[in-house]
């Protein structure tokens, strides 16, 4: 009698491995690539990805001082989009200075050294936030607690993106926000056959002469592909939960 052990897979780039194992997998490329993550972006994208995330928090619409409001970021390891948040509420409520409990964020990531990364910077530029390390499958909070819950360049690392679906939708208060900025499939002619040139060729070189490091680039470029279409993701936001459920591409 022959035993067949079966294991439940997920993509790691362009492999398939058990769905125990990926998680880390994942953490060993974002240790690798934790002190170099940032200027890797403006690298990899041209600066681009600044103005994806401009985008991004407009999208939030105008905040409102009224209202306490609760952000929780995850896979905001570095807390670039946590930082950007802060500015515009800042910014749009003039009297945060004095009413500092009207904005609370945290900033959630499984990876410790992406963590102390952002803690640094948030030192730095004197920003007050909580940081937690967590993974977005299990998140270490109460029902209903977040009025938002971001998460940029991040669900695509995660093994099971459903049940991290479900926990963004368990954490976030009736009528709270999921918004997620994350690449996947390029819908202009033409420019999807440069995309992919660039990517497999430009992304991982970079990665070598800059971070040292081709093989974590080369697994960014692969997770990016093998990513849900718009349409496809969005249905799954949908089995979590969500009701009203849109995307637009930014590029």
């Amino acid at each position: 009698r022959r035993l067949i052990r079966r294991f439940s897979t997920t993509d790691f780039g362009n492999k398939e491995v058990p769905i125990a194992e990926k998680q880390n997998l994942v953490n060993q490329v974002f240790s690798s690539v934790a002190n170099n993550y940032d200027l890797m972006n403006d690298l990899m994208s041209m600066g681009v990805h600044r103005w994806w995330k401009d985008e991004f928090l407009t999208d939030m619409g105008t905040f409102d001082s009224s209202t306490p409001l609760a952000f929780l970021d995850v896979a905001g390891g570095t807390g670039d989009i946590a930082f950007r948040v802060l500015e515009k509420y800042r910014k749009e409520v003039p009297s945060y200075s004095t009413l500092r409990n009207s904005l609370k964020i945290t900033v959630s990531d499984i990876n410790s050294e992406m963590l102390e990364v952002g803690k640094q910077r948030a030192l730095e530029k004197g920003y007050e936030m909580d940081w937690v390390e967590a993974n977005a499958e299990e998140l270490p909070f109460e029902d209903a607690t977040f009025d938002y819950y971001t998460i940029a360049f991040g669900i695509r690392n995660v093994p099971d993106r459903l049940k991290a679906l479900k926990e963004a939708y368990r954490v976030l208060k009736k009528g709270g926000r999921f918004m997620c900025l994350e690449f996947s499939k390029v819908e202009y002619p033409g420019l999807d056959n440069a995309y992919s040139l660039y990517s497999h060729y430009y992304i991982p070189t970079l990665g070598q002469l800059v971070a040292g490091d081709k093989d974590s680039y080369q697994y960014l470029v692969e997770s990016i592909e093998k990513f849900p279409s718009q349409d496809e993701f969005a249905d799954l936001i949908h089995k979590a939960g969500f009701e009203y459920v849109n995307h637009r591409n930014l590029t």
